[in-house]
């Protein structure tokens, strides 16, 4: 199985081949290095630019305003918040000129904690993202929709930013790409660069479907919830809505429920705008509960929209308050794990929120 940066990997290589993408570039995206987690890593079109992240948006801009394709990646998302003003201008250039100028431009930036990043490497973006409009924003939890939402990322005439879960880039998933290896070593063979020296190391790029594709803007059901057969029907059940990196414990937390009774069916967003409210609608208003769960801080956090919109338009099916499960309002995370593990939310505290959710009658 590939894991997320192999998966990225793998579609930025049908990007460059197959979609029109000319250049992906970023620090250290080219060679050698090929991306500080290997994301890039024996593609053509990278190269590696200057320790300049207002330069790397500024350039994508250009790059798409003339026409072409481009994937520009900010090593870490704690770097991008001095770009906000040309972001801003990158997501409104199709809506001012009145649809007569895209921005076919994709910008992909690690994002999030659970690398013992400390205070520069653990930052998330997630919420900020979600106030550029004129952006779509999508992040994925496993490797295969990582590589389905970077090809419809990439296929799309305005901007798109991918945001990569850091904690998830090394982790591989529980099925295979359309046409991947079964033995992930046939796969690290072909395509991971060896240690030393690469200068004449080239990739074997296995033949994957170059049609697959994830939406944007459709979420995926990962726990679901049938109450009319499922053994939590005896029971409260609720409705958990994640993504990224906090989707993979909220699973956990589901199943550590299920197994006492109660159901908990489980929503990864995949993307954040477009959102897909109709799922969500349709999940809250069979459990009668739900909890948005996610890594950004508690203070003005996407969930916390979210939990508006239901309660605005869902309070009448509604069997408690909903709630929003977020990182700590802290100016960042700090190196030692328990500091860390402090200050984002972790399957016990999903579980513990839960129980207290599912406990609430009308």
């Amino acid at each position: 199985m590939a894991n997320m940066a192999q998966a990225i990997r793998m579609a930025l290589h049908i990007g460059e081949e197959h979609l029109g993408v000319k250049d992906i570039f970023g620090q250290d995206v080219g060679a050698p290095l090929g991306g500080v987690f290997t994301a890039t890593q024996g593609l053509k079109t990278t190269w590696n630019a200057p320790l300049d992240e207002r330069g790397i948006i500024g350039c994508a801009i250009g790059i798409a305003l003339a026409g072409d394709v481009c994937v520009a990646e900010v090593q870490f998302c704690d770097y991008i918040f001095n770009t906000i003003d040309l972001l801003k201008i990158a997501g409104n250039t199709h809506w001012v000129s009145n649809g007569n100028y895209n921005l076919p431009m994709v910008v992909m930036t690690p994002t999030g904690a659970g690398i013992h990043g400390s205070i520069y490497h653990s930052h998330s973006f997630d919420a900020w993202a979600t106030r550029l409009t004129g952006w779509k924003i999508v992040m994925p939890s496993t490797p295969i929709d990582a590589f389905g939402l970077m090809l419809s990322a990439i296929e799309d005439p305005n901007p798109v930013l991918f945001l990569k879960p850091k904690a998830l880039l090394r982790v591989r998933g529980e099925e295979l790409l359309p046409g991947e290896p079964a033995d992930e070593r046939e796969l690290k063979a072909m395509i991971d660069a060896p240690i030393g020296d690469r200068a004449k190391w080239r990739p074997r790029w296995p033949k994957l479907d170059e049609s697959f594709r994830v939406p944007i803007g459709k979420a995926k059901i990962t726990r679901a919830v049938d109450l009319g057969s499922d053994a939590g029907s005896k029971h409260a059940s609720a409705t958990l809505v994640s993504y990224g990196r906090t989707v993979h414990f909220c699973n956990r937390a589901a199943d550590e429920l299920l197994a006492e009774g109660f159901a908990v069916e489980v929503i990864d967003l995949r993307s954040l705008y477009p959102y897909d409210w109709q799922t969500v609608r349709e999940s809250v208003i069979k459990t009668g509960r739900v909890m948005f769960v996610n890594e950004d801080t508690e203070v003005t956090n996407f969930g916390e929209h979210l939990a508006y919109r239901t309660a605005n338009e869902l309070l009448y099916h509604l069997l408690a308050r909903p709630r929003v499960l977020a990182g700590k309002n802290v100016p960042g995370v700090g190196l030692h794990p328990n500091l860390e593990e402090a200050s984002v939310p972790q399957q016990s505290e999903i579980v513990r929120e839960l129980r207290e959710m599912l406990a609430e009658v009308p």
